[in-house]
């Protein structure tokens, strides 16, 4: 984890709690209400989040993504999977996701939104497929276990396919 990718994380995931939770508390409860506490505390709790995410612990880095994204994007039907669009893999939050989670729920994703998570084109994930970097999942799409993989390893997966170990 670099200094630079867990400050630019914890600023983003600050400033999406203040947008989903603290602001519209303010609206609810007024400006005089109990809720200068409640910014305060996010603030360094965002702090937290971004440490676990980028963090050693894949287990806490994938709870943790967990609670965030069901927090912030809960979505009007409780029982509809998280379907961010695509350009949200590009944020500090979604890369780190895509990273630690993969794309929680999905076993696969389409070559676009594979593209997405990896920040390349959706010709360079044909490409990625074609050469066997990344795999094709059985139903269609592109297995989220190997995007994962591939952003948590991109050169090993070559030579471990190579036979290089």
């Amino acid at each position: 984890m670099s200094t630079s990718e867990h400050v630019a994380l914890a600023a983003e995931l600050a400033a999406l709690v203040e947008r989903r939770v603290t602001d519209p508390l303010e609206i609810l409860l007024g400006e005089a209400g109990p809720v200068a506490p409640v910014r305060e505390r996010l603030r360094i709790e965002a702090e937290v989040w971004a440490a676990q995410l980028l963090g050693p612990d894949e287990r806490l880095a994938v709870r943790t993504s967990a609670r965030l994204i069901a927090a912030l994007f809960p979505g009007d039907d409780p029982d509809a999977p998280f379907d961010p669009p695509d350009e949200w893999w590009g944020t500090a939050f979604g890369r780190a996701t895509a990273r630690r989670a993969g794309f929680p729920g999905r076993a696969a994703v389409s070559f676009a939104t594979a593209g997405a998570m990896l920040g390349i084109t959706r010709q360079g994930v044909h490409d990625l497929v074609k050469r066997a970097k990344l795999d094709r999942h059985p139903d269609g799409g592109v297995s989220t276990d190997s995007i994962r993989e591939r952003l948590n390893h991109p050169q090993e997966r070559h030579a471990v396919r190579q036979g290089h170990h």
